[in-house]
């Protein structure tokens, strides 16, 4: 089935190439599912086995090793759970493959950090929904095999109808378009013993019409005739669009990583790459983290990778000037009235960053993401000004921190603390003249410190004692001050902030007055505790009105993993109408056991 899959698609890549649109022109998508499928099969081939689970762990590991592209790279994630899904099996039934299919489509979409509807993940997503319930009915695994083929091409027409860049040039979704080729293929190696093989392209006037819906739905370009030129969908798109224009491709070893590597945080990971970038993915896989990114900055991608593992098999790609070459190469065959050859006839032609460095081109657009005009190749390699480092527990505050000049989240915090390594490997990780720390923890001030003494760089701790002194710190942080008017505004900000904690009792005890049970929940302002109760709701309130008795203009409110949504709408409220002259702002901070992080201003 998987090679009968895999010639189906070949035999169908640049009729799929020219479908593609989305979400920019970064290659081909039939190319790149082509070539990932080519690498499965190759270690497929090469670890034959008699159990369905063994094969299919072999498919995985090699889609993984050789996806490309975000196509690729997603089909890899929905074999890696199919595989996962089905490891000890040595047969399976339908019921099996149907809940195979559905496992790799939940690890896609973990894997793709927004997925977009209208896509591959679409049609995959329709396609085990609907083998799940056909399961119910039906022990034939070729019936079975019909209804996936069926239900994937009706998904597909739907696609231009979910992603209006389709709709716009009159196409459906490449990589859709291309898994439904492999399970038409899987299809054919069911049936070829009942004659029933079909080995038509998409799009031919041989092709069966009732395997091939989506095509009649929204045709596709017809095959070309002679003089006739096909045209490409990506012709219809502006080149200046494209905004991420670097398409980047690499893997983290982690098996060759330094022995004091930081710890993979994948969340914080793909948080830092989505600040200045799109068509996100990440698969850790054991010892080996595949990154998939559309970035203006790829140094700043390597250097957020660095610190994780040796990198390795690099690929780096100016997606503009492909662009660009595609609309020469159609402009000059439509003034020649000769037929558009495969744009890539070399697919695996890549362009890696060392061999872009070393042969001069555009040294400053690979380090720094900034204009090769306006920077001469020797100041491409002079460091940032300023570097900031933070400590923080969870995702939100993460992010917050870091679309406020933050350049690296250590993840920590209370029963959390990161080593001094850590805090050594992420300066070390920053190229900037100076850098900051922010522990955000009074229990982490100390590992900090000697971090900084340990390091032969310019670090300053900001004795920063909690999230919301951290928040404070880091706004007033001015990128065109001078170190010391930095360190001055930034201390200082962190001083005028009063902060507030709302968390669960662990042990029955009494402090100051204060009688406290074992699961009560208690309000913590600076460091001590000024309120306890069961009641949520009171704790919250009774801790804001303490926080506010000396005044205050703004009320930051970050929700964590545990808070309550009918809880915190009824408090906002509260709040509002009991503190009418204060400003308040609700985040959501996603960090783990405190439901309510308070700061007044």
């Amino acid at each position: 089935m998987v090679l009968s899959g895999a010639e189906r698609l070949q035999r169908n890549v640049e009729r799929i190439n020219a479908l593609n649109v989305f979400p920019v022109p970064d290659g081909d998508t039939g190319t790149n599912m082509n070539l990932t499928m080519t690498s499965g099969k190759r270690e497929l081939q090469s670890k034959s086995s008699p159990a369905i689970g063994k094969v299919a762990e072999a498919l995985s590991k090699g889609l993984l090793m050789g996806a490309r592209g975000n196509s690729g790279v997603i089909l890899s994630q929905l074999f890696r759970g199919f595989a996962k899904s089905i490891v000890n099996s040595d047969q399976i039934d339908p019921v099996q493959f149907a809940a195979a299919l559905q496992n790799g489509v939940d690890m896609a979409y973990k894997a793709v950090v927004k997925p977009v509807e209208g896509t591959i993940l679409t049609v995959a997503k329709d396609t085990a929904k609907h083998a799940v319930s056909i399961a119910k009915r039906t022990t034939d695994m070729t019936e079975m095999m019909r209804e996936v083929v069926t239900k994937s091409n009706e998904s597909l027409a739907r696609t231009p109808d979910l992603l209006p860049v389709l709709k716009q040039v009159g196409v459906v979704d490449s990589g859709g378009q291309g898994l439904v080729c492999i399970y038409e293929g899987f299809l054919q190696a069911l049936t070829e013993n009942l004659g029933s093989a079909d080995d038509s392209p998409i799009g031919s006037e041989a092709a069966s019409p009732e395997l091939f819906p989506a095509m009649k739905a929204v045709p596709a370009p017809s095959v070309p005739r002679p003089n006739q030129v096909l045209s490409s969908a990506q012709s219809r798109l502006e080149t200046e669009n494209i905004e991420f224009l670097y398409d980047m491709e690499f893997f983290i070893n982690r098996k060759l990583a330094a022995r004091n590597a930081l710890r993979f945080d994948e969340a914080l990971f793909k948080g830092m790459l989505s600040r200045d970038g799109d068509s996100i993915l990440v698969i850790a896989d054991d010892e080996i983290i595949k990154v998939h990114v559309h970035t203006r900055k790829p140094g700043d991608v390597l250097n957020y990778a660095l610190p994780y593992g040796e990198l390795t098999e690099i690929h780096i790609l100016n997606m503009r000037e492909q662009h660009r070459e595609l609309l020469h190469e159609e402009a000059a065959h439509l003034n020649s009235s000769t037929t558009v050859p495969a744009i890539h006839e070399d697919p695996l032609k890549e362009t890696a960053i060392v061999e872009e460095a070393a042969l001069g081109l555009a040294v400053s657009e690979v380090l720094t993401g900034t204009p090769a005009a306006s920077i001469t190749a020797e100041s491409a390699h002079e460091w940032a000004a300023f570097g900031i480092i933070a400590v923080a527990m969870g995702e939100g505050i993460a992010s917050i921190f870091m679309d406020n000049n933050v350049d690296v989240v250590l993840s920590g915090g209370q029963s959390m603390n990161p080593s001094t390594e850590d805090f050594v490997n992420a300066i070390e990780s920053l190229s900037a003249e100076h850098i900051y720390l922010l522990p955000n923890n009074g229990n982490i001030i100390l590992a900090a410190q000697q971090a900084a003494e340990l390091c032969e760089r310019n670090v300053t701790v900001i004795q920063t004692k909690n999230i919301p002194q951290g928040l404070a710190a880091v706004l007033a942080f001015k990128e065109d001050g001078t170190a010391e008017e930095n360190t001055e505004a930034m201390g200082e900000a962190a001083k005028q902030v009063r902060s507030g904690q709302v968390t669960n009792a662990v042990r029955n005890t009494s402090i100051d007055g204060i009688t406290i049970h074992e699961g009560d929940y208690i309000g913590i302002m600076e460091k001590a505790i000024v309120t306890a109760s069961p009641s949520l709701q009171e704790t919250c309130r009774e801790l804001l009105a303490r926080m506010l008795e000396d005044g205050g203009e703004l009320v930051t409110i970050l929700t964590g993993e545990q808070a309550d949504a009918a809880v915190t709408a009824e408090f906002v409220q509260w709040a509002t109408d009991t503190f009418a002259h204060a400003e308040l702002e609700v985040h959501e901070g996603g960090q783990p056991l405190y439901p309510y992080l308070f700061a007044v201003e």
